[in-house]
């Protein structure tokens, strides 16, 4: 955070100063109970409704409170804390977000989608690291609360921020958008996902359409122009630029002559009437759509197309995102652990399709999370999806995975289908299997530690 003198905060937000000195900087801020106070000279923001450790804060002095709790609360400030009593919190919050977002004339990336945010994330992030001081969400951490803190990481020093949006409820993207005010925003695809939340698909694509609103006046929107649900995006009211990216349709950056290659992809990519030829870690034609927005992105601040793909060409893929080891017997595992919805499964089984040829194809799926009242119809729209693959053995683990399961055996799959409640008994099944010739793709949720665990255990020297 960029170090801001306290009285010059009670100024902005016309305060009262109730307890403490003025006359002192503060270095990070938070939401008093959303987030954890770890550091000294911390502003925190503190609500009506809930606990307030008083010895806490002091502790962590000099704090600074901005607050409306009543008078007669405040009396329990400490001398280490300083105490701002404003009329309204949520204003004062929403004018410190307004006012610190105003003083940084940087680019500002976030992005959404069912599939490949934290990938393109990472992408941008590592092509403008080599001379840019790049602020950044961690990993896949993208919910909604973590976005003032991740606000907070923008200083003197950051040239240029990328933030992904979490999304569990319509209005989460428009929240963090009110708080990142983006300069240039992505949507890599719209799948199927978080129907509990958004209730149907419909809703599901308008939550995923708040980013739209959220970039700034003037800015950048990057779109997949071969997605079906991203061409129900309405972009009426957008006023900025718009790019798109692709490899049916003719676009902006388009990528054709895509092949597998030594531990990725390449491909030839056209901007306007030159052609590039390019390389992405990873495999699987979604891996060159990430590729896509990510070198528009960067093209966008100002980075020439040589500059960039030669640093893309560097990038490392992440873990557990379609991973290739050596397993058990010499068999190729791949592990794809990192999230599972029927996007990523659709992408993970093409990768299948391209390398699968002539090997014994074993394929492993866990539970579909947060599908709402859709659940079993797309579990079994997966099953579909398998039965007209050459799956040699299919083994589903949890409950709602049985849906793939029998849905495949109805579809007249050839393969040998098993359903397991658990990891419990699956390596009986498959240590007779793996052999050179097997290729084993395992993929389940992130949050199934079993799953990540077992397909651990069948890596070699892991």
């Amino acid at each position: 955070m960029q170090p801001l003198l306290v009285k010059d905060i009670r100024k902005l937000l016309q305060g009262e100063l109730i307890n403490g000195s003025e006359l002192w900087k503060v270095r990070d801020a938070i939401y008093y109970n959303r987030h954890e106070l770890t550091k000294r000279r911390t502003l925190m923001f503190v609500s009506r409704g809930g606990t307030v450790n008083w010895n806490e804060i002091n502790n962590k002095g000099p704090s600074l409170v901005i607050t409306d709790l009543p008078a007669t609360e405040l009396e329990n400030a400490l001398p280490e804390t300083t105490v701002i009593k404003v009329n309204s919190l949520v204003q004062a919050y929403w004018k410190f977000i307004e006012y610190y977002r105003s003083l940084f004339a940087i680019p500002v990336v976030t992005i959404t989608g069912t599939c490949g945010k934290t990938t393109t994330k990472d992408m941008i992030k590592h092509i403008l690291s080599k001379d840019w001081n790049v602020q950044a969400s961690e990993s896949s951490k993208n919910e909604p609360r973590r976005s003032f803190p991740y606000l907070m990481g923008i200083n003197e020093k950051t040239d240029a921020a990328v933030f992904e949006h979490g999304l569990g409820n319509s209005g989460n993207i428009k929240h963090q958008c009110m708080i990142y005010q983006p300069t240039i925003g992505i949507i890599t695809n719209i799948g199927v996902h978080h129907l509990d939340g958004c209730k149907n698909l419909e809703g599901y694509i308008r939550a995923k359409s708040e980013i739209v609103e959220g970039i700034r006046k003037g800015g950048t929107l990057i779109l997949n122009a071969d997605d079906e649900n991203t061409q129900k995006v309405s972009l009426q009211s957008f006023k900025g630029k718009v790019i798109y990216v692709g490899v049916k349709r003719q676009c902006d950056f388009r990528a054709s002559n895509i092949k597998f290659a030594n531990r990725g992809m390449d491909f030839t990519l056209q901007v306007n009437d030159k052609t590039y030829e390019a390389f992405i870690a990873g495999y699987g034609e979604h891996q060159v759509y990430n590729a896509l927005a990510a070198l528009a992105a960067v093209h966008e601040m100002g980075m020439t197309i040589e500059e960039a793909i030669t640093r893309l060409g560097t990038y490392q893929n992440m873990t557990r995102h379609l991973e290739f080891f050596n397993g058990k017997g010499g068999s190729t595992i791949i592990d794809d652990t990192w999230t599972i919805n029927p996007t990523s499964i659709e992408a993970a089984l093409k990768v299948l399709d391209s390398i699968g040829h002539g090997k014994n194809v074993i394929l492993v799926l866990g539970n579909i999370n947060r599908l709402g009242n859709f659940e079993k119809k797309y579990h079994r729209e997966i099953g579909t999806m398998v039965a007209k693959r050459n799956i040699h053995t299919l083994i589903t683990i949890g409950n709602k995975a049985e849906e793939i399961a029998r849905q495949a055996r109805q579809d007249g799959s050839m393969a040998d289908i098993h359903m397991f409640k658990d990891v419990n008994g699956l390596k009986e099944v498959l240590d007779p299997i793996l052999d050179s010739n097997a290729i084993l793709l395992i993929k389940g949720p992130m949050s199934s530690r079993s799953m990540i665990d077992f397909a651990n255990s069948l890596k070699q020297d892991h």
